[in-house]
């Protein structure tokens, strides 16, 4: 069967993650909240060491942990800490703290680089299943609130003249933001699930009229990246998370060349 063929496993994971990633990366960088995604990714390895340490899917564990970073971090903002110091305290202590964890957990193999740096390859039909329901579920979420979440991001002000909460359209991307996180644990590694929420919303931008069209491309540019990323693992025997980043940072240098030319 077709799903039998590992390659085909991987390249059906890093498609999945791509549809997740784009619209969510889209709103990431429309909000400038990069360092947000990057801060949610590290905590993820704390929720993979309690899961193992818990005996629970490490999907529900990294949700858990990534959901639970992100809103301590909403709750905390404007509360005397500047954003910026109170990602960089709050990613990398949750890194740490999870990296320490992981080193207490007695009895039980771990590859701790297949969950920093991905594991594509090792992409089972169970993980593609929670990366392809996971992709549905976070693509159902935007779609469903995409008009609230624009014009939030665009004005506050005019959101709450429409009668949108814009501190409920955040939580909705929080949301999103840690089923993707979990999701991509497996195919990127939680050190790179920023780069592709950013790199191919990033490469873009500069080809779209609409946010429509941005989220659309930011799809196919993952996607791509994703596929040739792995084809190029194969040919060169590099590893597959790092080079489908290297495509998408590839792409992300040919569309801002692409800006520089029209300009």
């Amino acid at each position: 069967m077709m799903l039998d063929d590992f390659m085909t496993r991987a390249a059906l994971a890093g498609i999945g993650v791509a549809c997740a990633a784009a619209p969510l990366g889209s709103f990431v960088v429309w909000r400038r909240m990069a360092y947000f995604g990057d801060a949610t990714a590290h905590a993820a390895i704390l929720g993979v060491a309690l899961s193992l340490a818990l005996q629970i899917s490490i999907f529900a564990g990294a949700v858990a942990v990534a959901l639970a970073m992100a809103l301590t971090v909403t709750v905390l903002t404007g509360r005397g800490y500047a954003m910026d110091t109170l990602l960089g305290v709050l990613a990398h202590s949750a890194l740490a703290f999870g990296l320490v964890a992981v080193s207490f957990l007695s009895g039980i193999r771990i590859d701790l680089m297949a969950y920093l740096f991905g594991d594509i390859l090792a992409v089972s039909r169970g993980d593609l299943a929670v990366i392809w329901g996971g992709a549905v579920l976070v693509v159902a979420l935007i779609g469903w609130r995409w008009s609230a979440l624009l014009t939030s991001t665009l004005s506050p002000d005019l959101a709450h003249a429409s009668g949108i909460d814009p501190r409920r359209e955040q939580l909705i991307l929080t949301l999103a933001l840690a089923i993707t996180v979990a999701v991509a644990i497996k195919v990127v590694g939680v050190l790179l699930i920023a780069a592709m929420l950013i790199i191919p919303a990033a490469a873009a931008r500069p080809l779209s009229r609409t946010p429509e069209q941005m989220a659309l491309f930011g799809a196919v540019i993952g996607a791509v990246s994703a596929v040739a990323g792995l084809h190029s693992a194969y040919l060169l025997d590099t590893p597959a998370g790092p080079s489908i980043v290297c495509v998408a940072a590839i792409f992300f240098a040919l569309t801002s060349f692409v800006r520089g030319l029209r300009a």
